[in-house]
């Protein structure tokens, strides 16, 4: 299904009452389905892909705005082409029947503008299922929520988060009823706060960041260097950390050596690559003899020279050539060093 990813609003249910409801958070919200004016209705600015769209604009945006930027999308696009070819919507705006704010389907709307704007007439109205006044804003982030974030999940994680945030902001909700464990919900928020806090707000830096706050190294080291984030932040958006992976493969690997080469890393003594390069010439990542010295603790282990003893012919022939090659190499790697 191209235009929308849940079920048709033909088969929502009843109340008891014989009328259309929607179940949210376990209340039942009264709803009519019809049609409207397209032209009438307003983009949900708190929509988390909108607010992320948008906030580059500052607190004066106005509805053109977002009307403009979401039909420059690829997917709105798509979606204007899927729903021509439909003849309409097959899945209803879900629309707040006083104030005609959409809710549920804001880049279905941009479609149906970006439809009008060559055929006024045919798209001049849409369907959409009415949500009375008596739906309270906890209900509003529970739909939304349930929609992106344990539903089909479109949202990007860091309009998640958004989402998230704002909701913690504002209610103080865990969001355990949701579905998303607490500590996940927390990491999200802290993560997003953090990126709001540092004036990071790109969708496509999440990774980074998400990243910075799970990875226990990076963890131990801002309890010891609070002035480490900010430094971190300078080189990402400097693009001397270019890339989320580098946060877990280079910068943790800085921070667990704890040393003079994490202060000068973040003295800016030494770039990002040439303190990582420090560290692993100096051995404090060194993979190779980590295995080394587990596989020397395995072969010391008294219990090793018993259980060679008890094994029976064939075994132990078979674990002699083992071995002896095991030294071959050992010797070819000793003259090496």
């Amino acid at each position: 299904m191209v235009q929308g990813d849940k079920p048709s609003n033909e088969s929502i249910p009843t109340n008891e009452a014989g009328q259309l409801s929607l179940t949210i958070g376990g209340h039942e919200i009264p709803i009519r389905v019809t049609t409207l004016e397209q032209r009438t209705l307003q983009f949900y600015k708190d929509n988390p892909r909108i607010y992320s769209m948008i906030a580059d604009l500052g607190d004066d945006v106005s509805q053109s705005d977002i009307e403009d930027r979401l039909c420059s999308l690829e997917h709105v696009k798509q979606l204007a082409w899927s729903i021509k070819a439909n003849g309409g919507l097959i899945d209803p705006l879900i629309v707040h029947e006083r104030s005609r704010t959409v809710f549920e389907g804001n880049s279905r709307l941009a479609a149906y503008r970006l439809l009008s704007r060559n055929d006024a007439l045919k798209w001049a109205k849409v369907k959409c299922t009415l949500l009375t006044d008596t739906i309270t804003e906890d209900q509003i982030f529970t739909l939304l929520g349930e929609y992106h974030i344990i539903g089909r999940k479109d949202w990007a994680p860091y309009e998640q988060a958004g989402d998230l945030w704002r909701r913690a902001k504002r209610q103080n909700v865990a969001n355990a009823e949701m579905g998303i464990s607490v500590p996940r919900v927390n990491q999200m928020v802290d993560v997003f706060d953090f990126m709001v806090a540092h004036d990071e707000a790109n969708p496509q830096k999440w990774s980074y960041w998400e990243e910075y706050f799970k990875n226990r190294k990076i963890k131990e080291a801002r309890k010891y260097h609070p002035e480490m984030d900010e430094i971190i932040v300078h080189k990402v958006k400097t693009r001397e950390i270019s890339k989320a992976i580098e946060i877990r493969a280079k910068v943790a690997v800085i921070a667990e050596s704890k040393g003079p080469l994490l202060k000068k890393f973040l003295a800016n003594d030494n770039s990002l690559e040439r303190c990582y390069e420090q560290v692993v010439a100096g051995g404090a990542t060194d993979t190779f003899y980590k295995k080394l010295h587990a596989f020397r603790v395995v072969v010391s282990d008294p219990d090793m020279k018993r259980a060679l003893r008890k094994l029976a012919d064939q075994p132990r022939k078979k674990c002699e050539f083992e071995l002896k090659k095991i030294k071959t190499r050992i010797s070819e790697l000793l003259k090496i060093i």
